[in-house]
């Protein structure tokens, strides 16, 4: 088979990897359609199923909206199942058949249903996951329908059902804005009535507990618009912590960094900074870390220090203000003065051994030899049996000043490229580094993955190249390994660094903190 004829393939295959549900509930005038549906699709008698319709009997007695529904429907689930089962001969036969009378009887329905029939959004809704499955020239317009005709008929009817089976269609393949606003509507239709606010808080804990965090967030919104009203901004700020602390980022159970931010300023807007305790610093100045806003992290973790100094977080909030300041905002000065701050204390926390060899590691990139090597051998005197992964990469450092070697290739180019002035990456902003956990107990298993947003063309992929460096919790992926498992046998903040390398040039560099307990 040719390049050619096996990249077809490769894409046709994909058109249809996505099988949705269809909604399928029961709607007024369809129900006999319906009942009979059942009968012949569990036996996978597609076929059958539209022939029946072709021919129904009693077609004066049922709207004939319902028959093309059905039809178009049929085929839908017809070309999903063949793909399931790779019953390729059917496929490629009548396919094209299949997907002309799924349009075809779909469109006849939004044609001639109007906005209160209940069958032209759900003909909309199959048009759509029609569409996203194929990838074509018709998927944003078909979604765009989709929203619309679902708004004007969530004016006119109160179908919370159809509604909410739209917006989880739309959440499942990462609509999220378009699923946002449909569950809006859904909330809307749920609150209409005369439910309570204690009700509707429920509702939210309940859809949370689910893991729908869409629509626990669209309830949420609901919740705590209502509640503002009230003239307690005490009582409201208790409750919006409490929101917050639902959503925060947390090492098991759900969480969305994002909307625990977007909490978290509307406190800070109702109450200042006064608002917040200690406690409450350090989980926004955590929460907004591991959403990799850097600068809005270090910004509390400052405010956190200065404000508490005797904090329990102390050691761990200015290890991590240096390491934005040097890696984060190339700003080596100032990183240097947080570390020193750690490095000149008694008792060596995991952040004071780390402070020392990050100072020690700045020194030799910068060519002071000598100075490197007091932070290193000041770091092996201290470090304990529970500092043994920072202890490691100290050795590697050492043993490259004592042979006159460069650093490591692949950290030296992480240094150069976070700590130059010049910035010579080609795609900045085009890569991501994520961990499967960022808070960890001792020798949990956690995967390091590198996400790259870059164009392709065709079945051609464009060769990366993935310089990993930091803490790799002794494990040393390959150049072509864009991910990897590990684990750490000792607490401390972990620094997995990693630049992207294109033919075109270094894409993009990317670091994260990982606390291992």
């Amino acid at each position: 088979m040719s390049v050619f004829l096996r990249c077809t393939l490769i894409i046709f295959l994909s058109i249809f990897s996505w099988a949705p549900s269809v909604y399928c509930a029961q709607t007024s005038g369809c129900s006999g359609i319906e009942e009979s549906k059942s009968k012949y699709l569990a036996a996978n008698r597609y076929n059958e199923f539209v022939e029946f319709l072709d021919n129904f009997k009693d077609k004066d007695k049922v709207d004939p909206l319902c028959l093309n529904y059905y039809k178009a429907q049929t085929r839908y689930l017809q070309l999903e199942y063949l793909e399931e089962k790779q019953s390729w001969d059917d496929y490629f036969a009548n396919g094209n058949n299949y997907r002309q009378q799924l349009e075809q009887n779909a469109q006849k329905v939004v044609d001639q249903a109007d906005a209160a029939n209940p069958l032209r959004p759900k003909a909309r809704l199959l048009l759509w996951q029609f569409h996203y499955g194929q990838q074509d020239a018709f998927v944003q317009a078909s979604l765009d329908d989709l929203v619309s005709d679902l708004g004007a008929y969530a004016k006119i009817k109160s179908d919370p059902e159809l509604i909410k089976n739209v917006a989880d269609a739309l959440l499942a393949v990462e609509e999220k804005t378009k699923a946002r606003q449909i569950y809006k509507l859904y909330v809307d239709q749920l609150v209409a009535g005369t439910m309570t606010d204690a009700k509707l808080k429920s509702q939210a804990a309940g859809f949370y507990k689910e893991g729908n965090l869409e629509l626990a967030q669209a309830v949420y919104n609901i919740y705590i618009e209502r509640i503002s009203k009230t003239p307690a901004p005490e009582k409201l700020i208790q409750e919006l912590f409490e929101i917050a602390s639902l959503f925060v980022y947390k090492q098991t159970g759900f969480y969305d960094m994002a909307y625990a931010e977007d909490i978290y300023a509307k406190i800070e807007k109702l109450g200042g900074k006064d608002a917040f305790n200690q406690a409450a610093i350090y989980l926004r100045a955590f929460n907004l870390e591991k959403l990799k806003d850097y600068k809005g992290a270090q910004k509390l973790y400052l405010q956190l220090i200065q404000l508490y100094p005797d904090t329990k977080y102390f050691d761990e909030a200015v290890y991590k203000i240096a390491m934005i300041e040097a890696y984060a905002l190339a700003n080596i000065n100032e990183a240097r003065k947080y570390f020193e701050i750690l490095a000149a204390k008694t008792v060596f926390s995991p952040q004071v051994i780390s402070s020392l060899y990050q100072l020690g590691l700045l020194a030799q990139w910068e060519g002071n030899l000598v100075k490197a090597q007091e932070y290193y051998g000041l770091l092996l005197k201290n470090s304990a049996d529970n500092h043994v992964s920072t202890a490691a990469l100290v050795k590697d450092r050492l043993k490259e000043i004592e042979e006159n070697k460069q650093l490591d290739y692949n950290l030296k180019t992480f240094l150069d490229l976070s700590l130059k002035n010049e910035n010579t990456l080609v795609e900045p902003g085009k890569a991501e580094l994520r961990s499967s956990g960022y808070l960890l107990d001792k020798n949990q298993k956690a995967v390091i993955s590198s996400l790259v947003a870059m164009p392709q063309s065709g079945c051609n992929q464009v060769d990366l190249q993935y310089l990993w460096s930091g803490d790799l919790g002794g494990e040393n992926p390959a150049v072509t390994d864009g991910s990897f498992q590990c684990a750490y046998s000792d607490a401390g903040t972990k620094t997995i660094n990693i630049v992207i390398i294109s033919p075109a040039g270094a894409i993009d560099r990317f670091f994260i903190m990982v606390d291992v307990y």
